[in-house]
């Protein structure tokens, strides 16, 4: 029984160390590809001289020197563009959670989740009856005051009594009715309002529960006034402007569409040293999205409108840096030549040329792992 239990126990450390070994391997794995595939030029070049070297000393042999079959693909100048993938989100200027702006017991909530609400509707109310007592006692106040100034104001029109109780009774009155205006603003902010029209997202308050300023209270949404957000990194500043295009893709929808850049920022968050670019969305109806809602947006960064570019799978490389072969004359026969190049931007398998190649080019594409400098070809299908 032990040493079925040694042995369980071994095997599963052999497969942490195999899991751990596996994990580190794939970091170096590109970098030995690209090891074997500059040896493997080398290697061609090497049979292609022997081939030579042999058919030379051997002209009846057979089997060296046959052409290899092999087709092209034109090198003309077209248009080439590069994209960059940022991770948006969906934002709302009409997305808000409504606090009260003063301390007091939530009294009533007049509105249910998912109801559709005006602007200026009442949503939730405090308990106000001190003010409101207040209020009411004031509004007693200003009735005698009112009297009184008019009657004094009458014994003045008259040139009775003295300028002194003219002044002192319109004071009062005005006073008062300050005093009033106060208070009535003071209860409005017993009471809680939308402040544009949509549609209650949330409600957290609770009835009898306390209230006061930055508590949450309820949240109002506007579908009306949405768009994506995205942030870009800061290598890319300068390459975006409002109006360029966008490609927009939802994932839980598996929706694509074209929209528009709406604006980018002239800020870099010191953060995560990004900008910010907004992007136009097409109206609610038109598909279900919510805000906080994941998108891709694909930003063309890079376009050259006459560029040379091939498949990237025909770029290979050797000691001396990047070639692909293309078809050359010698003679009357055709053959591969490798061709030196400095590539740019890469998109879509497509690579951009920026030297050694003039436009003009054949390049080798089926067969091009087959051949090496110099070796006859023959073209069976040309300009694919």
């Amino acid at each position: 029984m032990t040493h079925i239990k040694t042995l369980f126990i071994a095997l599963l450390a052999g497969m942490i160390l195999f899991e751990c070994g596996t994990a580190d391997s794939k970091e170096s794995k590109q970098a030995e590809l690209d090891k074997y595939k500059a040896e493997l030029a080398e290697l061609q070049d090497k049979i292609r001289t022997l081939e030579e070297e042999i058919s030379a000393a051997n002209p009846d042999s057979q089997e060296i020197g046959q052409e290899v079959l092999v087709t092209s693909i034109d090198a003309t100048p077209s248009l080439f563009y590069h994209q960059i993938e940022v991770r948006g989100a969906v934002e709302s200027r009409r997305n808000v959670m409504i606090s009260a702006e003063t301390m007091g017991r939530i009294e009533k909530i007049n509105v249910d989740e998912g109801e559709f609400v005006k602007k200026g509707q009442v949503l939730i109310e405090l308990d106000a009856d001190m003010l409101r007592n207040s209020i009411a006692e004031v509004e007693t106040s200003i009735e005698l005051a009112a009297i009184v100034f008019e009657r004094q104001k009458n014994l003045w029109d008259q040139n009775i009594g003295t300028e002194i109780q003219y002044l002192q009774a319109k004071n009062n009155k005005e006073t008062l009715e300050r005093r009033l205006a106060t208070l009535k603003s003071q209860l409005s902010q017993y009471i809680v309002t939308a402040p544009f029209s949509g549609t209650i997202d949330d409600i957290p308050a609770r009835v009898g529960e306390m209230a006061q300023p930055g508590f949450p209270l309820i949240r109002v949404l506007n579908h009306q006034d949405m768009y994506i957000k995205g942030d870009v990194s800061e290598a890319y500043l300068g390459r975006f402007k409002a109006d360029d295009r966008v490609e927009v893709f939802f994932p839980i929808q598996d929706l694509r569409f074209k929209s528009s850049i709406s604006s980018v920022s002239k800020v870099i968050n010191v953060e995560n040293r990004t900008f910010v670019v907004e992007v136009a969305l097409p109206p609610a109806s038109d598909f279900v999205y919510q805000p906080n809602q994941v998108v891709i947006l694909n930003m063309t960064d890079y376009v050259n409108e006459k560029a040379i570019s091939v498949p990237t799978r025909l770029i290979q490389t050797d000691g001396d840096g990047k070639y692909v072969y293309v078809v050359d004359k010698d003679g009357s026969k055709n053959v591969a030549r490798k061709a030196r190049i400095v590539t740019g931007l890469s998109f879509n398998s497509k690579t951009e040329i920026l030297e050694g190649l003039s436009g003009n080019e054949k390049v080798i594409d089926e067969g091009f792992r087959d051949v090496s400098n110099g070796s006859e070809v023959k073209l069976l299908t040309a300009n694919l």
